[in-house]
This record gives structure tokens, sequence and C-alpha cells, in this order.
């Protein structure tokens, strides 16, 4: 199985444009490729996003915005089935960035979400993304987009490593 972790940083608490997003792959259980990109979101930026993510107008301001990344990362984003700590807000905010930017991609899409999986898998514990990088032993520098995929990439591994089947969480996402 190949697996297309992802996470996306926001500039606002609209949620529906991204500012930086981070791809780590999963092909044959280990981690096989990497992504990172600042995004352009041409909006504003709230005070928290930006003291949370560390990423402001200036950052962002040779990055590429969606439409423009979406070209280079399609063909990686649809190459397997995607994942996410928290997917509800990842997919959403991808699915909102598709629609404003008048992205037709598919009808739906294969996801797992590590929060989801976890709760199953290891219950009665945290299982936000820092609480679970500290159970496993994960290195995290919280709310940047490339280790936080990397991150949720390890935590499914340490999953498939257990033992569990991951693949009982997979969900379908609609897009449309």
């Amino acid at each position: 199985m190949r697996y297309i972790v992802f996470d996306v940083e926001t500039p606002n608490r609209a949620n529906n444009r991204m500012s930086a997003i981070g791809i780590t792959v999963i092909d044959d259980g280990r981690i096989a490729d990497s992504f990172f990109s600042f995004v352009d979101p041409e909006t504003h930026f709230d005070y928290f996003n930006t003291r949370l993510t560390g990423i402001s107008a200036e950052t962002v301001k040779d990055a590429p915005n969606f439409a423009e990344l979406w070209e280079k990362i399609e063909p990686l984003m649809n190459s397997g089935i995607l994942v996410a700590h928290n997917a509800s807000f990842d997919m959403g905010v991808l699915k909102k960035c598709l629609y404003d930017y008048g992205i037709v991609w598919k009808n739906t899409a294969k996801y797992l979400c590590t929060v989801q999986a976890g709760r199953k898998i290891l219950p009665g514990m945290s299982h936000g993304l820092d609480a679970m990088c500290c159970h496993y032993g994960i290195s995290l520098d919280h709310h940047k987009a490339d280790s936080d995929s990397s991150a949720c990439a390890e935590i499914l591994l340490r999953y498939m490593e257990s033992g569990a089947d991951v693949n009982s969480f997979i969900r379908t996402y609609r897009f449309t």
C-alpha cells in the first residue's frame, strides 16, 4: 500500500486556504519521499495563525498559490491513500482550496485519519499529535507542515508495526 501523508497550515480561522503543505510518502512500509512548500493563500493572515505557525504574508510572498502548487502535487496526491492527523481538518482545507480555485479533481478519495485509528488502537490516551509523538519518541516541530506530516507518517508506521490493520480505518471523503 502507498500512503500520502499530508499536513496543511492555514493563514486564518476561515480554514479555507493553505499557507503551507507538507507531504510524506509511505511506500511498502517505509518512508520513501517527502515534499514541502509554502503556499501564497492570496488572503489575509490572522495574528493567531502567524504566531502558531510562524508563517506570515512576508514568508509566502514568493510562494506559489494553490492552483500553481496543485499542478505539481496532484500526481503525488493521486498516487495513494491520503492520510492526515485529524484528517477532517486537512481534507476540509484541501476541498475548500480545490473549490475556491475552480479545480475539478475527483468526486471522492480514500483517506485514513491517524487520530481516529489511534482511538481504537490505543484507547484511553490523548491522541493529539504532540502527545502521540511523545508516546512513540518521535521528533516534532509542531505546526510546521513538513514536521507534522513526517510525524504523522511515523505514527502510522508505528500502528502498522504493532500489527494493527490500518486499512480497516480507510474511509471515503467526498469532494463534491
